[in-house]
């Protein structure tokens, strides 16, 4: 084993390739002006979001279409294409021209995070968590090569397709120095006393590096930012998604992450981590503010004083912005008739309008609420 310039770790060599195995964390860290003042606004926009998070009137609503959005866009990262609306429509019972393969993928993500969220009143973040959240994540793919829930017995690379490990842009541990790797991993998780915004961008980069899976090792990567946000209680709840971040800039975020593997550098790496976690914060907000804002607008103009209804049906368009007729009855316990009033009332009102047929009945969208969530970061 062998030190190669200012590399964080160490090149194993394996006949007609070598294998990168990362140094332990935590690194030596330059912290250069441009990386204290990232790491100052991230904090600063970071708790504007949790105390965001505290004073909308039912953050919980706002929860189901953005954790979606972040499974929507970090699985796009790794080639799925299915869209945000494309995702709530078919959960709503709309058929749509999608692979059910690409939305199958995009479903697991929502699981695993939601799964991941459920385990930490149980469970620290840990080796066994992450298998958990993979096994949710790579349930019944397609290839079946995926190996759920395992860490892998063989080595990968990442390259081109038809690339070999001789030619492959970046060459992680051999499967025996894997054990050791994420239980550094998990030791440095719980043992570091350095802010908590920068352990996120060290473990996210450490993860990568170890590439423990067969498949998934992005997405469990991702996932574990924002459990690690919500076990440290810097958020109270799962409000913070860098998947658009890392997608709008993907090339940025691959170059930087092999600059701290083939050269150390660090400092670039988090200040470009924490920047995300700023960018994003601020769309955050300002999304959530929007749909408030636009719920409060419509339940002013909705309350006619013969139903409460449509006000309810109001609730329910946070939470999914298509919805049928059979659904909002299912949903709020109203009659079928009573559910179709109320479409009907805010149908009139241009709140809704319907986009065609499906399994249930007619589909109906509230477009101003999807056209905030699917606009670009």
């Amino acid at each position: 084993m062998s030190n190669v310039g200012k590399m964080q770790g160490q090149l194993l060599p394996k006949g007609a390739y070598s294998a990168f195995l990362p140094a332990p964390l935590p690194p030596l860290i330059e912290w250069t002006p441009g990386l204290l003042q990232a790491l100052s606004e991230a904090d600063r926009k970071i708790g504007q979001l949790a105390g965001e998070g505290h004073r909308l009137p039912n953050p919980h609503l706002l929860l189901r279409p953005f954790v979606r959005r972040e499974a929507v866009l970090s699985s796009r990262i790794e080639g799925t294409q299915a869209t945000l609306g494309e995702l709530l429509a078919a959960e709503a019972g709309a058929s749509v021209d999608r692979s059910p393969e690409d939305l199958h993928e995009v479903g697991n993500y929502v699981l695993a995070l939601e799964h991941g969220i459920s385990r930490l009143s149980e469970l620290p973040l840990c080796a066994r968590l992450v298998r958990e959240l993979h096994e949710k994540l790579m349930k019944d793919v397609r290839g079946g090569q995926a190996a759920p829930g395992k860490f892998r017995t063989i080595q990968n690379w990442i390259g081109r397709p038809g690339s070999s490990p001789a030619t492959a842009r970046f060459v992680p541990p051999p499967p025996e120095e894997l054990e050791n790797a994420i239980a550094a991993w998990e030791r440095f998780i719980h043992g570091s006393d350095l802010p908590p915004l920068v352990i996120a961008g060290l473990i996210h980069y450490q993860f990568e590096a170890i590439h423990p899976f067969l498949d998934g090792n992005g997405r469990v990567g991702r996932l574990l930012v924002t459990l690690f946000l919500i076990e440290r209680k810097i958020l109270p709840a799962p409000l913070l998604y860098l998947s658009a971040f890392f997608e709008a800039s993907r090339r940025d975020y691959y170059d930087l992450l092999l600059g701290v593997s083939h050269r150390g550098e660090w400092s670039e790496w988090l200040q470009y981590f924490l920047n995300g976690v700023s960018v994003m914060s601020n769309d955050a907000i300002e999304r959530s503010t929007r749909i408030v804002a636009l719920l409060d607008g419509w339940r002013i103009k909705a309350a006619d004083g013969k139903s409460d209804a449509p006000l309810r049906l109001l609730g329910l368009l946070a939470d999914n912005p298509f919805v049928t007729v059979t659904g909002v009855a299912e949903k709020l316990g109203l009659a079928f008739t009573t559910a179709q009033r109320s479409i009907k009332h805010l149908e009139q009102m241009g709140v809704l309008k319907q986009q065609g047929e499906a399994r249930r009945g007619r589909v109906y969208c509230a477009q101003s609420i999807l056209d905030v969530l699917e606009e670009p970061a």
